[in-house]
């Protein structure tokens, strides 16, 4: 397994390498010590869920309050998806900075994402399956959600229709707008929970 930096500092791809033989392929997404080794401490698992969508649908961006926080590794583990991570940390060098990558089944990999970071991505197959692993067990009311249409963010998604969202990701604020209204978690904060995510 490969641990690549993503552009948005703290954000890291891994990228397996996947032994085939006359069976199929089997190929490791996820290794604590590799991930332990680029973060500075293990990844615990408090949580892991997983969501399909419909080709076109754009979940996202979400974030977690501080605390609990809630760090996550994805993978996309049937069919493929452009995923992008944006950094969301009021007083960081990088704030409103992103980096987008195609996940695929195809072509396998995770995207490790700390707190303070948002996450979000839009399907471009049918039945997309997104598999999750969180630090954290989710609390509600503790979810920030950010208009992954903001004009100001101009997140590269490609659409050639309307996409599909919830009634809650659409009427979600601007980056900008969540700022000021002091719904973001600090710079600082969040490297005192994720020391390695600057």
């Amino acid at each position: 397994m490969r641990v690549h930096r993503m552009a948005v500092p703290g954000a890291l791809r891994l990228v397996p390498e996947p032994v085939r033989d006359d069976r199929g392929t089997s190929l490791e997404l996820f290794r604590n010590s590799a991930l332990a080794d680029a973060i500075g401490r293990p990844f615990v698992v408090g949580q892991s869920y997983w969501s399909t969508s419909r080709r076109n649908t754009i979940r996202g961006i979400h974030g977690t309050v501080l605390p609990p926080g809630q760090e996550k590794l994805v993978t996309c583990a049937r069919g493929s998806v452009l995923d992008v991570v944006v950094d969301m940390r009021v007083g960081s060098p990088t704030f409103g900075s992103f980096d987008a990558v195609v996940l695929s089944a195809d072509a396998p990999a995770a995207i490790y994402i700390p707190d303070g970071l948002g996450h979000g991505f839009l399907a471009l197959t049918d039945d997309a399956c997104m598999n999750y692993l969180c630090s954290t067990e989710f609390v509600p009311g503790t979810m920030i959600e950010i208009d992954a249409l903001d004009p100001e963010l101009a997140l590269p998604w490609g659409l050639t229709d309307e996409p599909i969202r919830s009634a809650k990701d659409a009427a979600a604020p601007t980056l900008s707008a969540a700022a000021a209204a002091g719904l973001l978690p600090g710079y600082a904060e969040c490297l005192a929970f994720t020391p390695a995510a600057a």
